[in-house]
């Protein structure tokens, strides 16, 4: 028998249908913001145990929207659709099929169509004040976002043009290339900064009172701040890069629960590594933040929970490289003496464990590797690497587990921008 076997079959509780999950509902009670992981970017079982509690938080507990780790431009398309805007297409499936930055198949994919389609039918039988968005966090869309800026203040603020253009104009020289003006802003003493606190500063006075347009305006020059120092925090190498990210998602988050009104709730979607609290794992020697340390910080442990996911052995989608075609890898068993091998020794094919506040036992409190498997994967690597130690019973509330996992189904998309870096680890 393994050293955790007795605890594993204590704490899991097997998980067939969206009924099993009373448990978790349960330790969510009032909490403002749930958070649901995924130990891959590519792995069904992840999007679509997401999607069936994200469902029953909506349906049970009134959560008002879904963030995810994902643009908000091409996310925004998708918000329209599923809130039944009439200048958004019927299916939300059209939205998604515009997504075209790699790797597209972390939200072009059937499994996000099928719960985009929901979402909109269950909006259908709602008013429009009371329809639940979709929304993006992350902060690299700086061209895209420029533009949606651009096209929303020309039409709705043409006195705000000038500060827009001051700002497209400093960027227009690197060629939509954020690294060429990230590696510039190192070479030579000058940056885009001043022209996008600008715009910022210009577009953040008039948010709180002009409605959802404005605030679509003002959070793409959110973007657009984010993103700037994002690509010069890169260049500098470090760590800071990742912080500057996982600090513009919190930020993102928390000016849509204050836009949503009170008593507004969130549901995130994003990898482990930004889910899963920072401090108890590896990260912190690092130096790292992650949303789901920052959430807790922010709204107190009480209103925030941390679900992650883990599959012991399996098929992913992923890339060789950034930028590289994506395909269907094999996801070998979880190695040695990771978590992956304690569970895979005992607990039920899928399974939840929602864990005690108290009395937890050795499973919880020790540290043990745990897999991260990001767009780019070299599963070869798996004896040395794909892993970050983690106290599981500090990292996350909750575990969904999945034994063997299969591969998510992709809306094949041709990507049109590689520019973005591989973040860490493996890009997550």
């Amino acid at each position: 028998m393994g050293r955790y076997d007795d605890e594993v079959t204590g704490l899991a509780a097997p998980l067939t249908d969206p009924g099993d999950l009373d448990v978790l509902m349960d330790r969510v009670g009032a909490a403002r913001v749930v958070m649901l992981g995924e130990a891959t970017h590519g792995t069904h079982e992840f999007y679509t145990w997401r999607a069936a509690i994200t469902r029953r938080l909506i349906e049970e507990k009134g959560f008002s929207f879904v963030a995810v780790e994902g643009d908000w431009p091409d996310c925004d398309r998708v918000d329209r659709s599923v809130r039944c805007r009439s200048d958004a297409p019927a299916d939300p499936r059209a939205a998604l099929a515009s997504f075209e930055r790699w790797p597209t198949w972390m939200w072009a994919n059937e499994e996000i169509v099928d719960f985009t389609r929901w979402l909109r039918a269950h909006n259908a039988q709602r008013d429009e004040p009371a329809r639940v968005g979709f929304h993006g966090l992350d902060v690299y869309s700086l061209w895209e976002s420029l533009h949606e800026i651009l096209v929303y203040l020309r039409e709705h603020d043409p006195e705000q043009v000038p500060a827009a253009l001051a700002a497209y104009r400093c960027f227009q020289p690197y060629d939509e290339d954020p690294q060429q003006y990230a590696l510039a802003t190192r070479l030579v003493p000058n940056s885009c900064e001043n022209e996008v606190v600008d715009l910022l500063a210009a577009l953040r006075e008039r948010a709180a009172t002009d409605g959802a347009g404005r605030f679509g305006a003002w959070q793409n020059a959110e973007v657009v701040a984010g993103a700037e120092r994002y690509y010069r925090a890169m260049v500098r190498g470090g760590r800071e890069s990742w912080n500057v990210r996982d600090r513009h998602m919190d930020d993102t988050l928390d000016r849509l629960l204050t836009h949503y009104g009170p008593g507004a709730k969130a549901v995130v979607w994003a990898h482990n590594t930004h889910v899963g609290d920072a401090r108890a794992t590896d990260m912190v020697d690092a130096g790292e933040v992650n949303i789901g340390q920052l959430a807790r910080e922010r709204h107190g442990v009480d209103q925030v929970v941390l679900v992650g996911f883990a599959t012991h052995r399996g098929t992913v989608v992923a890339g060789d490289a950034w930028g590289a075609p994506m395909r269907v890898m094999t996801m070998p068993p979880g190695r040695r003496h990771s978590l992956e091998d304690a569970l895979h020794a005992t607990a039920p094919p899928e399974a939840l464990f929602v864990f005690p506040r108290d009395d937890r036992p050795d499973l919880l409190t020790d540290e043990l590797d745990h897999r991260a498997v990001g767009v780019v994967y070299h599963p070869e690597r798996e004896s040395w690497g794909n892993y970050v130690a983690t106290v599981l019973g500090d990292r996350y509330d909750a575990l969904c587990w999945v034994d063997q996992s299969q591969a998510v189904r992709p809306l094949h998309i041709r990507p049109a921008s590689l520019a973005e870096p591989e973040s860490y680890p493996s890009g997550v």
